[in-house]
């Protein structure tokens, strides 16, 4: 199973790219998907950050499926 990792915005200066490919387990959650992310890229963790799966906002209880398109990118606000 694959999954695509877009990132945007500050994630990607962490990540140092825009996407990446993943093989998440079988059964794996959104959150199990982006907890093993700040895992590996440990320095997410001082960005407020927001996920989505395939284009939806996720809660992290999200089943992934082969395919899905998953992405991290940081609050924005303006005025």
């Amino acid at each position: 199973m694959i999954v695509k990792i877009l990132f945007f915005g500050v994630t990607a200066d962490i990540v140092g790219k825009r996407e990446l490919s993943f093989s998440p387990h079988l059964n794996d959650t959104a959150g199990d998907v982006f907890n093993a992310l700040i895992s590996d890229y440990p320095q997410l963790q001082s960005h407020k950050l927001l996920f989505s799966v395939n284009q939806e906002f996720a809660s992290g209880s999200e089943l992934i499926r082969d395919g899905d398109e998953l992405a991290v990118f940081t609050a924005v606000s303006g005025g």
